[in-house]
């Protein structure tokens, strides 16, 4: 029985070296191609998280994380239509009537192209605005730059769902 049970372990043993091996032997391309994937999937995940962050800075009405994200000469498109800058964004965020009980972001997706990112998403809030309660969804598209700060948002599309 011993003589059994050391040669399934040589057997497993021999098996499983070679395996270990090739893995270890990449060629520096199949590295390269791997932390190229690394890196794009952690840019992916800070879109993600920014999308949620912006979510709940909205709920908030605070304009930090608006200040630290949005680049200097952002724009951003309204339901209405209207267009804003940063400044203007801010401000509208700062002063707004509406107070959100809740404000989510999800099907969040993301594109990546060299440096330059477009994520679109669906903002699902509630909340109350002079008084009347509200409901709302919006069709969101951002458009983000990668640079020395990290993702910068330059442009902003939103739709108001019908409903």
């Amino acid at each position: 029985m011993r003589k059994l049970s050391t040669l399934i372990l040589a057997a497993l043993a021999f098996l499983l070296v070679p395996q270990s091996r090739a893995q270890e032997e990449l060629t520096p391309a199949e590295r390269r191609a791997r932390e190229l994937a690394k890196e794009r999937e952690a840019k992916q995940q800070e879109l993600v998280n920014l999308e949620t962050e912006t979510a709940r800075a909205l709920q908030l009405n605070n304009g930090t994380l608006f200040r630290r994200v949005y680049g200097e000469d952002f724009v951003g498109i309204l339901p209405t239509g209207r267009i804003m800058n940063k400044e203007g964004w801010i401000a509208s965020i700062e002063n707004s009537g509406i107070k959100y009980s809740a404000f989510y972001s999800s099907d969040i997706r993301v594109r990546i192209f060299q440096e330059t990112a477009v994520v679109t998403c669906l903002w699902s809030a509630r909340g109350t605005q002079n008084g009347k309660a509200f409901s709302r969804q919006f069709r969101v598209t951002h458009v983000y730059i990668y640079g020395q700060r990290g993702w910068q948002a330059v442009a902003s599309q939103e739709t108001l769902l019908p409903g």
